[in-house]
């Protein structure tokens, strides 16, 4: 049997950390087959776990540190 991940669709706010309840910025999908979604703090705490389990790991944490595409044209003058 092959499996076929579907594109991942980006995480919104409206999607939750599993763990805390948090904004989440990873998304596991399990080789189980469902998927768990964590903040970026629970993230990097089970990292090591979940990568053995995962098939794969959407990481949108990025976020947290990149400006918003708005601000990039506001220059300090």
């Amino acid at each position: 049997m092959t499996t076929v991940l579907t594109p991942a669709t980006p995480l919104t706010a409206a999607d939750r950390c599993d763990r805390c309840g948090a904004q989440a910025y990873l998304r596991v999908v399990l080789l189980s087959g469902g998927e768990l979604l964590f903040c970026a703090h629970h993230g990097r705490k089970f990292e090591p776990e979940l990568k053995k389990i995962a098939a794969d790991i959407q990481d949108e944490t990025e976020r947290l540190t990149s400006a918003p595409a708005a601000n990039a044209d506001t220059e300090d003058r």
